[in-house]
């Protein structure tokens, strides 16, 4: 039976999958981009690996940026710990790629090839991984195929799997159980993930939930966050800080208007909106949404801030560092098509609220069980602002609960290593 899905993969799918790209590539700007910067990938690669000296290398690959998030604390405690080896990344979306295309801790960052088995094959020949590890759940069957029968250990690293997944629908679960049984090891963020993944009867690899990276790399970018100077102290002297974070038009619907009675109520009370695409027409929405309360000042133009009680952040890369600000946060994405990361401001100790898509996180799913995260809509959202804002007590003991989750969720990177460096 594996020796039928290595070839319906191959004269099927992967010629259907082709077909796809190239017609989305005509109209999807993402895609073009990806395909593109495809294109000389195997002559760059070639010539990046000409100056690896050291015969031990370590593969990450990532779908994005999300996802490499959690491989970054991995690769910082090999740097620390090694000398010797060399850390090859790859990526399959340009996101990912453009956003850490100048990760300094990596030898070599590239995009993943398209998983032909020639592509995997040519890749492997240059690369020459002593380890391989995939964040997650972006696996490619002829890179594993390929990495399995040149007998290279081979690692999922913050594997989640959910109960209900279509993985384990009829012959879809056959497939997957060829595939995943090319691992070494399965490594987990939960007991429950663990046991979903051993319903596909896996015979050779490891299984194991050790916890999830994401809580030691956002314990080590907030003691990092916590030495950059953003937002100056005269202006946050007395104020009641909100930060929402990666917003979306959805989720501005639902909190601007309570933000906008939040400002005529209360002087002291000052909104950092960070919209996940701070495109110009996406700043001058929630501007002309705020019309009527106060006119917003930009944070490129912080310099002449003049008592604004919001601030609209037009540019990227500083969400995390804003968090620290805030006695309550807002996460965005919550009423799109998913929650982006609550542990951001989790770890700072305060309140998160969010809209009613944040299933596909089990971090918000836990926060919300504890009491550390509250879900927002039309009619409470301006209550719970209230709440927060005006209730000392409720602000600090939901905070101490989010707190609380991810200290008790640090830990899995040294877990994780210690299953890699058996083979290393």
């Amino acid at each position: 039976m594996q020796a039928f899905w290595y070839f319906f993969y191959n004269g099927f799918f992967i010629g259907v999958f082709r077909l796809g790209a190239a017609i989305a590539g005509i109209v999807n700007p993402k895609v073009r981009r990806g395909i593109q910067g495809r294109k000389h990938l195997f002559e760059q690669l070639e010539r990046n690996v000409q100056k690896l000296t050291h015969k031990r290398r370590i593969w990450f690959h990532s779908s994005s940026m999300g996802e490499f998030e959690q491989a970054k604390p991995i690769i910082a405690a090999l740097r620390r710990k090694y000398t010797d080896l060399h850390i090859i990344v790859t990526f399959f979306s340009p996101s990912g790629y453009d956003h850490s295309k100048n990760y300094k801790l990596a030898d070599i960052i590239s995009y993943i090839p398209f998983d032909s088995r020639s592509n995997a094959k040519r890749f492997l020949d240059l690369v020459q991984p002593t380890a391989a590890v995939m964040v997650r759940y972006d696996i490619w069957p002829n890179h594993l195929w390929e990495l399995h029968a040149r007998n290279i250990p081979t690692f999922i690293a913050n594997a989640t799997m959910r109960s209900t997944s279509s993985r384990f629908l009829p012959l879809i679960k056959n497939f997957h159980h060829y595939l995943y049984d090319q691992f070494t090891s399965i490594l987990c963020v939960s007991e429950s993930d663990a046991a979903t993944f051993r319903r596909f009867d896996l015979s050779k690899p490891h299984i194991e939930a050790i916890g999830e990276t994401r809580y030691d790399q956002v314990w080590e970018r907030s003691a990092e966050a916590r030495q950059k100077k953003l937002i100056s102290d005269h202006i946050l002297a007395g104020k009641k800080v909100l930060v929402a974070g990666s917003t979306w038009p959805e989720d501005e619907e639902v909190l601007l208007p309570a933000i906008k009675k939040m400002l005529l109520e209360d002087k002291n009370f000052l909104a950092v909106i960070v919209p996940h695409e701070p495109t110009v027409d996406a700043l001058e929405q929630i501007e002309r949404q705020l019309e009527n309360g106060q006119k917003p000042i930009r944070f490129s133009e912080m310099n002449a801030y003049n008592g604004e009680q919001v601030i609209l952040v037009d540019s990227v890369g500083i969400l995390m560092p804003l968090y620290r600000y805030a006695q309550a946060a807002y996460v965005g994405g919550s009423f799109r098509q998913g929650i982006h990361n609550v542990l951001e401001p989790a770890v700072y100790g305060i309140p998160i609220l969010y809209g009613p898509r944040y299933m596909n996180s089990q971090e918000a799913i836990e926060l919300v069980r504890r009491g550390g995260g509250f879900v927002v809509d039309e009619t409470n959202c301006l209550a719970l602002l209230h709440r927060f804002f005006d209730q000392n007590e409720d602000r600090i003991d939901a905070g101490t609960i989010a707190l609380t989750l991810v200290k008790e969720n640090i830990g899995a990177t040294e877990r994780f290593l210690a299953h890699l460096e058996r083979v290393l």
